[in-house]
């Protein structure tokens, strides 16, 4: 049994994306779901999925250990960042190495780095007026959006005439492609 950890700050569209995902894969459960934000819409979501929602707190979170070992106790294989905006620590870091997967809404090395997530990439893309922008599906370091890119997929945005409409292409394939790529990932 593969055991996941996802980490969410926001709605959880791919967290329910990769949770519909492995429903059909008998051998992988979510075993948790780490949230920083104790609006975020993942909460109710994660709550008709049975499993354990883990509430933090950012100061908590960078000078304890004690979601690490949690999550060591429990048998992680791994851990999914489904638009968690922390950075994570690097007790996390070494508890997990290479176990830590992200999905950025930028064709990575573009459009990266602090600050750059969500809304305030497409905006850049938008500005910037890219005919194509897409996903990156990376492992994690010490630092925003880097670590050894796993996956990239390619958007044509030509047609877009707002950051918005560059988003919801960008999220269609994050939708079609995340859960396919931790599958792979798992078992590779």
């Amino acid at each position: 049994m593969k055991k996941l950890a996802i980490f969410a700050s926001g709605s959880g569209s791919n967290a329910q994306k990769i949770y519909k995902f492995f429903q059909k894969k008998p051998d992988v459960i979510i075993e948790c779901v780490v949230v920083s934000n104790p609006g975020a819409g993942i909460i109710e979501k994660a709550k008709d999925w049975g499993c354990d929602i883990i509430q933090i707190q950012r100061d908590s979170f960078y000078s304890s250990e004690n979601l690490t070992k949690k999550l060591k106790k429990t048998n992680i294989d791994l851990i999914i960042l489904a638009g968690f905006l922390w950075l994570i620590p690097n007790h996390v870091l070494k508890g997990f190495p290479d176990k830590i997967l992200n999905i950025h809404p930028s064709l990575l090395p573009k459009y990266g780095g602090k600050g750059m997530y969500g809304m305030n990439v497409h905006k850049a893309v938008f500005e910037a007026k890219e005919d194509k922008s897409g996903i990156t599906i990376h492992t994690i370091d010490k630092e925003y959006d880097r670590g050894q890119i796993l996956f990239q997929e390619s958007v044509n945005i030509k047609e877009c005439s707002s950051p918005e409409e560059i988003a919801s292409a960008v999220l269609k394939s994050e939708h079609k492609n995340f859960a396919k790529v931790i599958e792979e990932y798992l078992y590779k």
